[in-house]
């Protein structure tokens, strides 16, 4: 059993309501001019208290049972028993298993009434098959006899399993190609473990003697139950003990057998983004080019989140004992080690397998299997064909990351608890008492530098490495005690002390992250020597060498296309005067600039190559480009425009003619359902489409639940309700995150009802007077309640400083991947909205979409139209989502405009039904002639009311004025009307050669001077 220092952050929330309470409720004494009101409710802090009450630890949890027995006793409860459920079906015969299973479905739950013979802590095994889904990891949560537990069983993942969907295939330059990564579901049985990984070996439950109701409620995917088992898992034994039952048993050495299992050869995977790799520049992996890309690894940082796996198949000629060792690298995580657990047919074969470490370096190495004291260890194999895991563990680092996440929940609430006395920004001069306004501060800022020094020497003690890592838990641990022994100069260390809570958050991230590359995995017999896994000299030289003349030679710029013959064909790439030319930009979908942009247009490439050019017989060129929107124009003006241009929608020149109206395809209306009606909104002229939208992001409400609950507060619904809370988030010196741009006000405008230009899109709307109410209404928000013009939303969020933040919904990635330790405490909503005078809420907000184009001079715009349709269907959408995720990671999620592949993509239940929500509420802002003006202009109108204290009304005046000037401007130069009474001389001398030549949008109109030309 262990036990942190620390408290442990649920049971923390009890004492800062206490500080709270003494803050905001004891301070009628206090005589400052700052003195806090009584905003604390005991009704608010017993909500508090009961939000919190169930999540427990699980140490805590074991500990009320610790003289509990385990007995050896295996109670099997078939699925089929369930006594109620919602979202349950009955299935027969499902994936190769006979009999009677249930099909639970996403938002439902199942229970079981089950009859235990004898009391005590047991494991519960679980035998599911992953049902077809979005392809994420499925998450369940368990109560027995109507209590959750303890903090972890909110939150059970079950995983997938994944696999190559065929063969590595060559391209037309000679390099592997990656085969794409499918689902191959299959019966698999686990057991209820710590999804985080901090706990190594399975949950314990304690079932009391008799009957106890076993429940599981689907929160994301669905999943086929055949059954439970409660029984205690077998644990694994040391080497010494297996050793003695292997001479016991008289198993025998091998002799004479060495086999290597390539890497890239895995059978299955947990994840879609684990899949081969090419690891270039060391001539000793296997296969290896010097120029060409070979798959040759698989891994790194993909491969590197607990519970993650890898599975292999391979045989063995004969009965007996081999070695095993792994070729592999990790040169991710500096001053750390990265941990496998193997499983052989399922099973550790000795408790040194359980946490096989993999230490830094930058090169290859070749660790085996050892006991203890770092002897060989063997592992009986018996004839014939096995299969091996290596599962991603936390290892002996497990209960310092706990002990280290525990401890940066307690400095994040200590600095929200001083942050409410001091601000964000406290004065350096002045004395707040902090030690008396905050009883046990002192103490808690003491426990936590003892507990960052003891995990600073607890993690150089298994990692046996000194450096970076630890001095920073000791240079902050140094800080804390300063600020105990001087709680005077606190308000001068808050700003340290924030970063460095930030910093401790990135150290945790960064050490839970388990990366490991593997080359390929050795099975051999004693007696055999193991290869060595670095390069000679003579093989480095002879790479180099090559690599240098191929330079000369070798295209590493072209996306390729996918070679039907074996061998990749000759190195040219095969062009064809029938493929149209199609362009994607190097950060067109996700930013990371080179890599980025060739890795996604890799994946573009081969789903072009698997899918569109089989249905259609349409080839395709596919040509990344390093910056569509600057080389389009010249390459039209050149004659070298693409036929298509992904992410490169430039309503300029559709105004001037070089972008193709898709309207003129018969099918444009069948194909357009795919969207809201809110995407095309930037991409229409009149009765003109000029692309196809391919994403589409827009805000919603992110917002700490914690820290809501410690307040009284609830997520509110309208604007009435954040003006509501304002002066509550004050009072506690916290804030909300609303950025101070255009899209900001047209939220609240188009709330409104209030269109942001006029009908005949000659003018704006900004001069009319709900307009200039909404700019009042917004600047307001910066001038009397004090928003901030400028914040890190990330970091403020994570502080809980700004428990309310309003932006795109790629927010909530970076979240996930930024916060880890926030799981379960913050939520998205709908952005809050305005009261109609019905009574109903609107919850309009504005969005943009980036589009696919069609060139107008292409002479092959139906191939093209055709390459647009197979872009935007929801399965291409939805795949290409999964796979940019995949290599790149959670915080490249695709936010696709086509409403079905949006359903597909890895979102939670709960997150999904906020986006599809929201989304109805989208509505986008039509293009016109000088629309950049716009933007430009009303961020010097906003600076001028705001900063400049200028009045709303006048500024509005003033600069409508210059904003419906350049548009008319823009219009004239375009051969439009306008609304100006009287044009400028220099515009009519500027304009009138111009009015001859230009290529018009609308060829109906009379295109005859102007009046004013005569």
């Amino acid at each position: 059993m262990r036990h942190a220092t620390v408290v442990h952050p649920r049971m923390l929330i009890t004492a800062v309501i206490g500080l709270v309470l003494v803050v905001f409720g004891a301070m009628e004494g206090l005589a400052t001019a700052d003195a806090l009101d009584d905003v604390a409710t005991s009704d608010a802090l017993e909500d508090v208290a009961t939000f919190y009450e169930r999540q427990i630890a699980y140490d805590d949890y074991l500990a009320q049972y610790a003289g509990a027995p385990r007995p050896n006793i295996k109670v099997i409860v078939p699925a089929v028993s369930y006594t109620s459920g919602e979202g349950v079906t009955i299935v027969e015969e499902l994936g190769g298993l006979s009999g009677s299973v249930v099909r639970t479905d996403e938002g439902g739950y199942i229970e079981w009434q089950v009859n235990v013979p004898e009391a005590g802590l047991y494991n519960i095994a679980l035998t599911y098959y992953p049902l077809p889904g979005r392809g994420i990891a499925i998450e369940r949560a368990l109560t027995i006899n109507g209590d959750r537990l303890f903090e972890g069983t909110q939150f059970l993942s079950f995983q997938r399993v994944w696999g190559d969907s065929g063969p590595v295939r060559k391209d037309t330059a000679g390099n592997d190609v990656r085969p794409r990564q499918v689902e191959r579901p299959e019966w698999q049985t686990v057991y209820i473990t710590d999804p985080v990984g901090y706990e190594l070996q399975p949950y314990s439950f304690y079932l009391q003697e008799g009957v106890n109701v076993i429940r599981i409620d689907s929160l994301s995917e669905p999943i086929a139950i055949s059954e439970l088992r409660l029984e205690q898992a077998e644990a694994a034994r040391p080497y010494r003990v297996v050793a003695q039952e292997y001479m016991e048993l008289g198993y025998k050495p091998t002799t004479g057998v060495l086999q290597k299992i390539q890497g890239e050869n895995a059978v299955r995977r947990s994840a879609i983004g684990i899949f081969a790799e090419f690891d270039k520049g060391d001539p000793s992996l296997e296969p290896y080019h010097p120029a060409q890309v070979r798959l040759n690894s698989i891994g790194g940082f993909r491969w590197q989140l607990t519970g993650e796996w890898v599975e292999w198949e391979f045989e063995v000629p004969e009965d007996g004992l081999y070695q095993i060792a792994i070729k592999g690298k990790q040169d991710l995580v500096r001053g750390s080690y990265s941990s496998r657990k193997m499983m052989i047919d399922g099973k550790v074969p000795f408790s040194e397998a359980e946490a096989i470490k993999f230490s830094f370096t930058d090169r290859y190495s070749m660790v085996p299997l050892t006991d203890e004291y770092g002897n060989p260890a063997l592992v009986y194999l018996t004839r014939g064909k096995h299969v091996m895991r290596l599962e991603v563990t936390l290892g002996d680092l497990a209960h310092i990351l706990e002990r280290t996440e525990n401890v940066l929940y307690q400095l994040t609430t200590i600095y929200r608890t001083i942050m409410m006395v001091t601000s964000a920004n406290p004065d350096p001069l002045r004395s707040y008492q902090l030690e008396k306004r905050i009883p046990g501060l002192v103490e808690s800022l003491q426990a936590a530098s003892q507990e960052l020094t003891d995990l600073a020497l607890a993690f150089e003690t298994v990692t046996g490495q000194q450096g970076g890592h630890t001095t920073f838990l000791r240079d902050f641990a140094r800080l804390l005690r300063n600020m105990s022994a001087r709680p005077d100069l606190i308000p001068s260390h808050f700003a340290t002390y924030r970063d460095s809570v930030g910093s401790l958050g990135e150290w945790m991230q960064n050490s839970r992250n388990q990366p490991l590359q593997i080359d390929y995995i050795v099975v051999a017999s004693p007696d055999q020597k193991l290869p060595s896994a670095s390069p000679t000299f003579w093989q480095l030289v002879r790479h180099e060498l090559s690599a240098l003349a191929a330079s000369f030679t070798h295209d590493y710029t072209g996306v390729h296309d996918i070679s039907t013959s074996a061998d990749g064909g000759s190195g040219e790439q095969e062009t064809s005067d029938e493929a149209i030319k199609v362009w994607i930009g190097q950060s067109t979908y996700v930013g990371g600039g080179g890599g980025a942009g060739r890795d996604q247009a890799q994946i573009l490439k081969q789903m072009i190559e698997d899918t569109f050019t089989p249905e259609t017989g349409i080839q395709v060129n596919l040509e990344l480009i390093s910056d569509t929107g600057s080389l389009l124009i010249p390459a039209i003006i050149a004659g070298t425009a693409p036929d298509v241009a992904l992410g490169a929608l430039n309503m300029d020149l559709a105004f001037r003619g070089a972008i193709a109206d898709l309207r003129q395809f018969e099918d444009f209306e069948e194909v357009a359902q795919r969207f809201s009606k809110s995407a095309f909104t930037s991409m229409r002229i009149r009765d003109k489409v000029y692309g196809l939208p391919e994403t589409h992001p827009f805000p919603v409400l992110f917002y700490r639940k914690d820290v809501l609950a410690e307040l009284g507060l609830e997520v509110p619904q309208t604007w009435d309700d954040v003006y509501r809370m304002v002066p509550e988030l004050q009072r506690n010196y916290m804030q909300i995150g609303l950025s101070p741009t255009m899209g900001t006000y047209l939220m609240l405008l188009y709330q409104k009802g209030v269109p942001l230009y006029k009908e005949d899109m000659v003018a704006t709307n900004l001069d009319s007077e709900l307009a200039i109410a909404t700019l009042k209404q917004l600047t307001d928000l910066y001038r009397l309640y004090e928003f901030p013009l400028e914040f890190n939303a990330a970091n403020r969020f994570r502080m809980g400083e700004m428990p309310l933040v309003i932006g795109d919904y790629g927010f909530y990635n970076q979240i996930k991947v930024f916060a880890p330790e926030l799981r379960g405490e913050w939520g998205i909503a709908l952005v809050p909205g305005t009261v109609r005078e019905d009574g109903t809420i609107s919850r309009v907000v504005p969005a943009g979409s980036s589009g696919a184009i069609i060139l107008e001079g292409s002479k092959k715009k139906e191939a093209a139209w055709e390459f647009l349709k197979w872009w935007t269907r929801a399965d291409t959408q939805a795949r290409f989502g999964r796979e940019l995720e995949a290599l790149m990671g959670a915080a490249a999620r695709y936010p696709t405009a086509n409403m079905e592949a949006l359903e597909q993509l890895p979102w939670g239940s709960s997150e999904r039904a906020v986006l599809l929500e929201q989304w109805k509420w989208v509505e986008g802002t039509p293009p016109v002639l000088g629309g950049y003006y716009v933007t430009r202009m009303f961020d010097w109108l906003f600076r001028a009311v705001v900063l400049d204290g200028k009045p709303v009304r006048e500024s509005v005046v003033d600069y409508d004025r210059m904003i419906n000037e350049e548009i008319a401007r823009k219009r004239l130069e375009f051969g439009y009307e306008t609304n100006l009474e009287d044009v400028p001389e220099e515009w009519k001398k500027a304009y009138w050669d111009h009015y001859v030549h230009l290529h018009r949008l609308d060829a109906e109109r009379d295109l005859r001077p102007q009046t004013w030309r005569n």
